[in-house]
């Protein structure tokens, strides 16, 4: 049998128990950041900066609740115009129309506000 020479370089990361490498929220943070503008995919920005797709998925998912949490909720009072009986009478595509954005990404569009509103409502519950 030959001789095997190995070579252990110690970088200062810490690791878990099991051996993998701790990464600290300020550098995950920084890193999710530098993905969101190098326009890659999940998995090309994963696999060129040398990180497990899966973990690094997580850590995107988890900076994204985290900028949610962070961020206050702002309201705004809006006074919709009532529709004239002469607009009732005009096509579908003429009419005035609301999108309602929820925080998901689920958009609802109609005319009705009161309706909208109870749907909205409805979603939530």
């Amino acid at each position: 049998m030959g001789v095997i020479t190995t070579e252990l370089v110690e970088t200062g990361e810490k690791r878990d128990a099991r051996g993998r490498r701790m990464t600290p929220v300020q550098r995950r943070t920084a890193i999710v950041r530098a993905f969101r503008g190098s326009g890659l995919t999940q998995a090309a920005f994963a696999r060129r900066e040398g990180l497990n797709y899966s973990t690094f998925a997580g850590w995107v998912l988890k900076v994204a609740k985290a900028e949610v949490a962070k961020s206050p909720v702002q309201f705004a009072q809006l006074r919709l115009p009532m529709p004239s009986m002469s607009a009732s009478t005009s096509t579908q595509s003429e009419s005035a129309s609301l999108e309602v954005r929820l925080p998901d990404g689920t958009r609802i569009r109609g005319d009705r506000v009161d309706e909208l509103a109870l749907l909205v409502r409805a979603l939530r519950a």
